[in-house]
């Protein structure tokens, strides 16, 4: 036989999915973990699919992120109980011995660990009993650089990692340590290379983006200069951000560049400043009415979003009729609601006077009412604008859909050349699934 002839060896490839629960930043982080399993050795396939590796992105942000990671890590063992089920992220850092009791879990990996999980898994076998591999945090975190590139659409590209502000009732500075950042050329570098893959649209994520800079001297309006000057994003997209942070220099970037998106998110939590005390925030309900002014000032159309936070200890029937009472005056265009659950290891696990569940699902039921109305609102107001939209490249009822600069959900009749396109519309009307309508105008 002559030089190279010999028979090749086959190696059988395993099928490795993706899960991720929670947050933007979640998103942009399971990308970063799935681009680290060489295609040699690994076929990724849709976590809806049987697979010999479950990896499993975790949230704890509420009782019932937590319900439902554990539910999400079942689905799977049931599925396949042969399957290596690695369990990575927020909840697998503050309760590693939680999850390493579900039957069936093999590896639970902290929020350091799990950018090695590839290292972890290369000839993992299955075993009775779980692995964890989750250090408790040192304040020396590494900033560990992310982002999300599966979809041609848009990328999470995370700039920005923990948080020092310790809200009476939030464990992510337990979960994810202090606040850090990357400068601003690396984000820079990270953006050049979203845009050599096709992507139009950049997320910017992070737990407390607006704290950007504070590890080297940057700033995030600094940041955004520098990011529109990127050839090939057409759109800057700010996730959200604390409303003492977003100053007048963002407020008025957006308003002078069609780059960076006339869209915000505010966390609010709540609309009382004796319960915005108790929970430890940074600001006042004043600042957060101001900010939303000065955005609806520059930028009369823009999508304004808040979280509130409903059932915090000590809130009354008063307090609660406070917030409600706040947010119908303001010209925002919707809500995330929350029911407070109480969060091991906070401040706020201390704090009695409880709210119980049926007044908090009154109050929660009235705030979603609250936020129907005011999107209802929000869409009237933008009928028959013209206005761009990126739509995405899935097929639902015979529909393509996208999003506003503004945030608002379109859609149109299919056309398959429109996947991944910018393209002119008018708002035309609003439909039955509460998203709108529109025609091409270009």
């Amino acid at each position: 036989m002559g030089r190279g002839s010999g028979p090749k060896m086959n190696i059988i490839k395993k099928k490795v999915a993706f899960h991720t629960l929670g947050c933007k930043l979640n998103f942009a982080e399971t990308s970063t973990l799935s681009r680290s399993f060489h295609e040699d050795m690994f076929v990724k396939v849709p976590s809806s699919q049987k697979a010999d590796i479950y990896i499993i992105n975790t949230c704890s942000v509420t009782d019932v992120a937590d319900r439902k990671c554990r539910q999400t890590i079942k689905k799977f063992i049931n599925r396949s109980p042969e399957a290596i089920i690695a369990v990575v992220g927020c909840y697998s850092q503050l309760n590693p011995e939680e999850i390493s009791a579900i039957p069936g879990v093999d590896l639970v990996l902290g929020i350091e660990e799990k950018f090695n999980i590839a290292d972890y898994i290369s000839g993992y076998e299955k075993r009775k009993k779980p692995e964890i591999h989750s250090c408790g945090l040192s304040g020396k975190e590494l900033f560990r650089h992310s982002f999300s590139a599966g979809d041609r659409t848009r990328s999470f590209l995370k700039v920005q990692d923990g948080c020092d502000y310790h809200c009476s009732y939030c464990t992510v500075p337990l979960a994810r340590g202090n606040s850090r950042n990357p400068d601003i050329s690396s984000v820079i570098d990270e953006a050049i290379s979203i845009a050599e893959r096709g992507i139009k649209e950049i997320v910017l994520t992070g737990v407390n983006i607006g704290d950007f800079g504070k590890t080297t001297g940057e700033t995030f309006s600094e940041l955004l200069a520098k990011l529109v000057k990127v050839d090939g994003i057409e759109r800057l997209r700010i996730s959200s951000i604390e409303p003492n942070l977003l100053d007048d220099i963002i407020i008025n970037m957006a308003a002078v560049n069609k780059k960076v998106l006339p869209h915000f998110h505010l966390p609010l939590q709540s609309g009382s400043d004796r319960i915005l005390g108790l929970m430890r925030r940074r600001y006042k309900r004043d600042i957060f009415a101001d900010r939303v002014k000065m955005i609806r000032t520059k930028l009369p159309y823009a999508g304004i979003g808040a979280d509130v936070i409903v059932g915090f200890p000590g809130e009354t029937s008063g307090d609660f009729e406070e917030t409600f009472d706040f947010l119908h005056s303001l010209p925002i265009s919707y809500l995330h609601v929350f029911q407070f659950s109480v969060r091991p290891g906070t401040p706020a696990e201390k704090l009695t006077d409880r709210v119980g569940f049926e007044e908090k699902e009154r109050r929660s039921k009235k705030l979603i009412s609250l936020s129907e109305l005011k999107h209802n609102e929000f869409l009237e107001l933008n009928t028959g604008k013209p206005e761009e939209v990126l739509f995405e490249g899935n097929r639902t009822d015979g529909m393509i859909g996208g999003f506003t600069g503004n945030y608002i959900r379109v859609e149109h009749p299919w056309m398959s050349q429109l996947a991944g396109q910018i393209r002119r519309v008018r708002l035309s009307d609003i439909s039955g699934s509460g998203k709108m309508k529109v025609e091409l105008i270009d």
